[in-house]
């Protein structure tokens, strides 16, 4: 097949790239240039897919494609820009969506494709997908051309490290590795996935021109159902580093006191995060392979290997609030006392 990814360089991409040549395919990417992962056989056109004009000029000049792959659209006018650029020129289009578009909370778990979607505006990225989706939707439904969605929840790998309740700086692994007090949103009971990035680019070179897809969408996670406390102390037990100390704040307050950084837990982390995947199994050889242990090993001997790894001494953000924390325990047991 003739396969076009816009993006193509990216976690995910790079995995699926690789799988899809492997297969024989002909595989085009349309990015930047901005990042090197060259990878034998594939044709790189470099454009910037934010300016729609000049994206759907060079799409038309490329002619036709079996299949177009979008890994990078954000907005409603990146996907009416998608919309534009390959009606009558794709054979089937791939959206690379998020699980994160379902309502929080849900009303049922695990999440199953058919769920409501309605992501809070506070929200932009959930709430920008979610409109994308309905606008591909839509397109479909006029016959532009057939549709497979597909949300990935949490997908980290080689080069991305594993989340935390600050998003996804990797100076949690050297704390961890440190035996430093790491913070936890809440009490650390609600549930999390994740998934390495190999096993969901498989997905995507799955779904490449599978008609039984056509229509449909599907959610491809991570199936280690753990709490936040579980999930710490598992990648702990993974790179070797001691048990950690888990300091539990209110999540209501770590959004207001510190809203840069606490601004995700409070939209998306605070609340269950588990997905039905039995659709992805069935349609997309989807295969939970890589285990959360095994893959935060990799991680760590790729930052290792890379000495990639930020010195968490060197950002005292975790330290002051826990500290700050604790004062505000001690004063009032002091006040209660």
């Amino acid at each position: 097949m003739k396969i076009l990814i816009i993006g193509g360089t990216g976690l995910i991409s790079t995995a699926t790239t690789r799988e899809l040549i492997a297969g024989g395919h002909d595989v085009t990417h349309y990015n930047r240039g901005k990042i090197d992962r060259e990878i034998a056989g594939v044709q790189t056109v470099i454009g910037d897919r934010i300016d729609h004009s000049a994206f759907e000029r060079q799409i038309a000049e490329l002619g036709s494609f079996d299949c177009v792959i979008d890994m990078i659209g954000y907005t409603p006018a990146d996907a009416e820009s998608l919309v534009r650029a390959c009606r009558g020129r794709a054979g089937h289009v791939i959206f690379c969506s998020t699980v994160d578009v379902y309502t929080k909370p849900a009303l049922r778990y695990p999440i199953h494709e058919d769920a409501e979607r309605a992501p809070s505006q506070a929200f932009p990225y959930a709430y920008d997908k979610a409109i994308c989706e309905q606008i591909l939707e839509a397109a479909q439904q006029r016959g532009d051309f057939p549709l497979t969605i597909i949300r990935p929840a949490f997908t980290y790998g080689e080069g991305r490290g594993m989340v935390h309740t600050f998003g996804g700086h990797n100076t949690y692994l050297d704390r961890l590795r440190k035996g430093k007090p790491i913070v936890v949103h809440g009490d650390g009971s609600s549930l999390w996935v994740a998934c390495h990035r190999d096993d969901v680019g498989h997905t995507f070179a799955v779904a490449a021109g599978n008609q039984q897809t056509f229509g449909r969408s599907y959610n491809v996670c991570g199936e280690e159902w753990m709490t936040w406390n579980q999930y710490h102390r598992e990648i702990a037990a993974a790179i070797g580093a001691p048990e950690p100390t888990l300091i539990h704040i209110p999540t209501d307050l770590l959004a207001t006191v510190a809203p840069k950084q606490g601004w995700i837990s409070a939209v998306n982390f605070q609340f269950n995060n588990i997905f039905d995947t039995s659709a992805a199994r069935r349609d997309l050889d989807f295969r939970y392979q890589i285990t959360l242990a095994e893959g935060a090993r990799r991680i760590m001997a790729w930052l290792d290997q890379h000495q990639a790894l930020p010195n968490s001494d060197e950002d005292p953000f975790d330290d002051r609030l826990i500290a700050a924390w604790q004062q505000l325990g001690a004063q009032l047991a002091q006040a209660l006392g």
